[in-house]
């Protein structure tokens, strides 16, 4: 799969394509059946598919404090987005200029004059352009004079996690700062991960007999909820069932947030300066403070345990 940055990367001689727009924050189960579309029709076409979103998220330019938590880092969506027959990914920056863009000029200058667009596939809701002017309706009244049609899918999709609410990034957002990783999961279709490179911390989880990979996570991720999770630790290829704590490490005063991921049964594993990733499969406590660090050994022993065995159900299931 082509993965471009900017429109100067896309290759000169590129024909027709179907193209979809968005952000696609963490590819959820609304936005794969979406994806599909395009792909299916890019297939009954006998033409590649692309799909366009943007970086930073547009928010950050245009109210700048903004930005929501991402729930995947755009390798990751381009991995997923690939998984499901995509051709390419085209990740534009977004800047100040690129804001000012009127929905004409934007019609012009990425799907006319780039990508060529032959079919471009969207949700009802879409917008674009300066001011968020352009919608759907305004494509298909460009189309007959650029030569290419508009699809509209209305993909009302909803599951159990937030009480039936449709699929979104947002609600998917909310359940993860509630902790609700089951409830993520079951929108995003996979468990919520998090990534980043695994730096020195206090060690004292090493001091403890339970070393854990502090990981420095990428700038705006969505973190669950402070608390204890069962989920995996993923280094080198290798997935690991892991015990993950998230917060402030209270016990010792800390004061800074973490994402701490230790890896069950594993001995002398050096993980610093490796780019991991852990995945949350399920809550198993929230954070405390315990009397003595006796209390807290018991505590961990038993997260470990319980961390262990769920993982093992998820697995088996």
């Amino acid at each position: 799969m082509h993965c471009w940055r900017g429109l100067e990367d896309i290759p000169e001689g590129w024909g027709r394509s179907v193209v979809t727009i968005g952000s696609y924050d963490g590819v959820h189960r609304g936005h794969q059946l979406l994806i599909s579309r395009v792909v299916e029709r890019a297939h009954e076409l006998g033409v590649p598919c692309v799909v366009v979103t943007f970086d930073p998220h547009p928010s950050e330019v245009v109210r700048p404090g903004t930005h929501p938590p991402l729930l995947a880092p755009h390798h990751r969506r381009a991995e997923l987005m690939a998984g499901l027959g995509v051709d390419a990914v085209l990740i534009l920056p977004f800047t100040a200029e690129f804001s000012q863009l009127s929905p004409a000029d934007f019609v012009v200058k990425v799907l006319v004059d780039k990508l060529h667009a032959q079919l471009v596939v969207e949700g009802p809701n879409f917008r674009f352009g300066h001011r968020a002017a352009g919608n759907v309706a305004f494509l298909a009244e460009l189309g007959p004079t650029y030569d290419f049609r508009t699809e509209v899918i209305d993909l009302h999709v909803s599951g159990e996690a937030g009480g039936g609410a449709p699929f979104s990034s947002t609600l998917t957002r909310r359940l993860i700062a509630e902790g609700d990783v089951e409830g993520a999961a079951e929108i995003l279709g996979r468990p919520h991960r998090v990534e980043g490179v695994v730096v020195r911390g206090a060690q004292r989880g090493r001091e403890l007999g339970f070393p854990t990979a502090n990981v420095e996570t990428l700038p705006h991720t969505a973190i669950p909820a402070d608390g204890v999770y069962a989920g995996w630790l993923t280094a080198n290829g290798e997935v690991m069932p892991a015990a993950i704590s998230v917060g402030t490490n209270p016990q010792f005063d800390g004061t800074e947030r973490t994402v701490e991921a230790y890896a069950i049964d594993r001995v002398g594993l050096d993980l610093y300066g490796l780019h991991v990733a852990v995945d949350f499969l399920a809550y198993v406590r929230g954070m405390l403070k315990f009397d003595s660090i006796d209390d807290l050994l018991v505590a961990m022993a038993a997260d470990v345990k319980r961390s262990s065995e769920l993982v093992a159900a998820y697995e088996r299931a």
